[in-house]
């Protein structure tokens, strides 16, 4: 393998762990009573926002008005976008590494494949390179595409395609994707014939249609599987 496109969040980066205490801190500031309950009230409706996005729709609007929507429906009135500032902040300084990342790019580096972000970035651009930086991740990769910046957002093809204007040597025998998520990862390395490969430690069920065309739970295999295919 000569390329390899890395997801950022939940794939290298413990998305999970900073989101969680990002959220409580926003939810006490704005006088959430019961923050365990709205965290995960929060999620699902969340999951929806990303699902729009994902489909097409406009990411700055809806991610500006996510937390004015969802405090209202509390009975909590705030200003959106400040909201989203607020929590974009609090997460460019949250730096939680998933263990073994830091191993795994080094190796790869050293191999001598060519390591590249592709995310959608969950927050905005800045808020994505801080992270990766205050991580000190940022040396192992070569390019570092984030959706905001090239005007799609996986799984859309186009995503795909900027990265391959800046790699025209990049085909479906020497470079692969790899990220959490079956819906944007996995779905959006398909519809341009990139082999994919579906990093699960949680052993999540598959109850899709989308078919990675590896799937692994550890760093271990992912090396392994980098390494000698």
């Amino acid at each position: 393998m000569q390329y390899a496109i890395f997801d950022l969040d939940n794939t290298i980066l413990d998305f999970d762990r900073a989101e969680a205490a990002n959220l409580a801190a926003v939810f006490q500031h704005h006088g959430v009573t019961d923050i365990r309950r709205a965290e995960n009230e929060y999620q699902a409706y969340n999951e929806t926002v990303w699902q729009q996005i994902e489909q097409g729709a406009d990411r700055d609007s809806l991610l500006d008005q996510r937390f004015q929507v969802f405090l209202g429906t509390l009975g909590i009135t705030v200003d959106g976008p400040a909201v989203q500032q607020e929590y974009d902040q609090l997460l460019a300084h949250s730096y939680q590494v998933i263990p073994g990342a830091h191993e795994l790019l080094r190796t790869l580096t050293n191999a001598g494949l060519t390591l590249l972000v592709g995310t959608n970035g969950i927050n905005i651009k800045h808020t994505q390179l801080s992270r990766l930086a205050g991580a000190h991740m940022t040396p192992y990769f070569d390019h570092i595409f984030i959706s905001e910046s090239i005007g799609y957002a996986k799984p859309n093809p186009h995503f795909f395609n900027a990265i391959h204007d800046q790699y025209p040597d990049m085909n479906a025998t020497n470079t692969v994707m790899i990220g959490d998520s079956l819906r944007s990862d996995i779905a959006g390395a398909a519809t341009v014939q990139l082999p994919s490969i579906w990093y699960n430690p949680q052993h999540a069920h598959n109850d899709t249609t989308i078919a990675p065309t590896y799937t692994v739970d550890n760093f271990k295999q992912l090396q392994k599987l980098l390494l000698t295919a």
